[in-house]
């Protein structure tokens, strides 16, 4: 497998190499991969690619989501997002056609699930020392917990979808954390279409999409699973992916204990209190990964009875997986044992419910 990175050093190896080497054909797949949004990015290519297609291609995915940051992130003083949190309450604000676009994917799904996603819960987050503020990692007094979650809510912003604007109805930190990076695979794979690439997968901080095929035989992409372990990385299934989307939501990675319990960076906004139940992981496959970055979050805080009744009613293609006494039980939505099969679901024992 071929490797392209970092991009700085490629480019200058290029630039010294000549142009004959820019037309030096690479073996395939061709993997591109860097850092972004505190996380990687990871692009694996089957097409046929020269060498200087390939810097181009890194160059210009590069350059789409530093975009995505600039305009999304709230560790950057200088974003589209922290201009419109530090904006005056009440007062309209015009944002950017990707900016309107997310904030309302995220309205829709915070009022389909009730407010169990709500981007608005940015403070929160930081009082939980999840977030961009530097916090100890300590449970938060009750007094400055329930001061705010009476600010979060989906009604405390307002979009105009059609005049490009919006504005907060009051004093809230807009944290697209739930969203942004599946809009950034989103975005990615826009450009690979663009470019007129065929095949590929996309992995962005383990938000994936792909298109076409990973070989030159027609063999589909597979993607793990992950078990829910806390102490290392193991797939509990491999799935076979072909044009889709993918997003997980897990409880098991980023989290603190105090006095022997275990805290979820997965909060609860109607609660304001982090997620405490059985329900371990949720994945969603979807057309658009912010859709599905967004649905795996909400179906996350609602557990698995609630979340599975809902995404049942949205004809969600969902696999949770559930613990259970002796470890956990793998459950998909009937739209999930439809795209990928009924005899997947059996080989993998998955139930369908």
């Amino acid at each position: 497998m071929s490797r392209l990175s970092p991009l700085l050093a490629s480019a200058a190896l290029l630039l010294l190499m000549g142009c004959s080497e820019g037309d030096r054909p690479l073996e395939s797949p061709v993997q591109l991969e860097g850092a972004i949004f505190g996380s990687f990015y990871q692009v694996t290519i089957a097409d046929a690619l020269t060498q200087g297609e390939a810097q181009r291609l890194e160059e210009g995915l590069v350059e789409v989501l530093e975009d995505v940051d600039a305009a999304m992130s709230i560790y950057r003083d200088d974003s589209e997002l922290m201009a419109f949190n530090q904006s005056p309450v009440g007062e309209w604000q015009p944002l950017s056609d990707e900016l309107i676009e997310v904030l309302a994917i995220s309205q829709s799904v915070a009022e389909a699930s009730g407010g169990a996603f709500d981007v608005t819960i940015g403070g929160l987050v930081n009082l939980w020392s999840f977030g961009s503020e530097a916090r100890p990692r300590q449970v938060p007094d009750e007094v400055t917990l329930n001061e705010r979650l009476a600010e979060v809510g989906p009604d405390s912003i307002e979009i105009d979808e059609n005049g490009l604007q919006a504005r907060r109805l009051r004093d809230v930190l807009v944290d697209l954390g739930g969203v942004a990076k599946g809009h950034g695979t989103d975005r990615v794979g826009a450009y690979l279409d663009g470019q007129g690439i065929e095949h590929y997968l996309v992995n962005l901080g383990g938000d994936l999409i792909v298109r076409g095929y990973r070989d030159t035989e027609s063999q589909p992409w597979r993607i793990g699973i992950e078990a829910p372990l806390d102490d290392r990385q193991e797939a509990q299934h491999i799935l076979p992916l072909e044009t889709i989307s993918v997003a997980t939501s897990g409880d098991y990675r980023n989290y603190f204990e105090e006095e022997g319990r275990r805290y979820s960076h997965t909060l609860d906004p109607r609660s304001g209190r982090p997620i405490d139940h059985r329900l371990a992981s949720v994945t969603v496959a979807h057309p658009s990964n912010a859709w599905a970055d967004a649905w795996a979050t909400a179906l996350m805080v609602l557990g698995d009875e609630e979340g599975l009744a809902l995404a049942r009613n949205q004809d969600l293609k969902v696999l949770m997986l559930i613990r259970e006494e002796n470890g956990w039980a793998s459950v998909a939505t009937p739209a999930f044992a439809d795209h990928f099969g009924q005899s997947k679901m059996d080989e993998l024992e998955i139930e369908v419910r």
